[in-house]
């Protein structure tokens, strides 16, 4: 028990210990903060992916709709009921069940 007592009024384990719970509490930069960081950069990862993916799909859509007048066609009768002038387009919308 004496031993123990000597350890603990050691000036360098006190000034170590209130360093390390300075460090993981008050800190600007402590762990609390750190983990919060850590996940907005996960977040923000995953985000990039989306959206580089995002990029690459309407690239090319656009390559394929100057390139193809199939593909243009397509989309105008899909996206925009456009028809030509002896046809007609029927809308049909499927309704969710509540």
């Amino acid at each position: 028990m004496e031993r123990f007592l000597t350890v603990i009024r050691n000036k360098y384990v006190i000034s170590g210990v209130a360093f390390v719970v300075w460090m993981l509490f008050f800190d600007r930069h402590d762990v609390a903060t750190q983990y919060s960081y850590y996940s907005q950069l996960k977040a923000l990862k995953a985000e990039k992916v989306f959206y580089t993916t995002e990029i690459e799909h309407v690239t090319q859509t656009v390559e394929n709709l100057n390139n193809n007048p199939q593909e243009l066609q397509r989309l105008a009768r899909e996206r925009y009921q456009m028809k030509k002038e002896n046809e007609d387009v029927f809308v049909i919308i499927e309704q969710e069940e509540e």
